[in-house]
């Protein structure tokens, strides 16, 4: 499964308003961690599909949902569960991290 594009349209529906934990990756394409920790991203909105909601927030194009949640340096991933956020994971980390953050908040 793809991660889904979120913009400052559809955030609100895809995710505040979701009833599974939801993965937001803050990212840009001018940045060089984002690009070493895409593909991880990709892998667990593969794996924990069905569990667990992944989506990719381009800053420079959605800046509204970037100011609205302090984004200051990305990659920045929140972890969103009931509509708020429960975790927050800066920087590229290794998948372990990540798995070991997100799977926290699964139901």
């Amino acid at each position: 499964m793809k991660p889904v594009e979120l913009t400052d349209k559809n955030f609100e529906s895809e995710v505040v308003k979701s009833e599974k934990p939801v993965l937001v990756d803050f990212w840009a394409a001018w940045c060089g961690p984002c690009k070493m920790i895409a593909p991880i991203v990709e892998e667990l909105a593969t794996e924990l599909s069905g569990k667990l909601k992944v989506g990719k927030v381009d800053v420079d194009v959605n800046q509204q949902v970037a100011q609205q949640f302090g984004i200051r340096s990305i990659p920045t991933l929140l972890v969103f569960k009931g509509g708020r956020v429960v975790d927050q994971i800066v920087g590229a980390v290794p998948k372990n991290v990540l798995t070991e953050k997100v799977s926290k908040h699964l139901s």
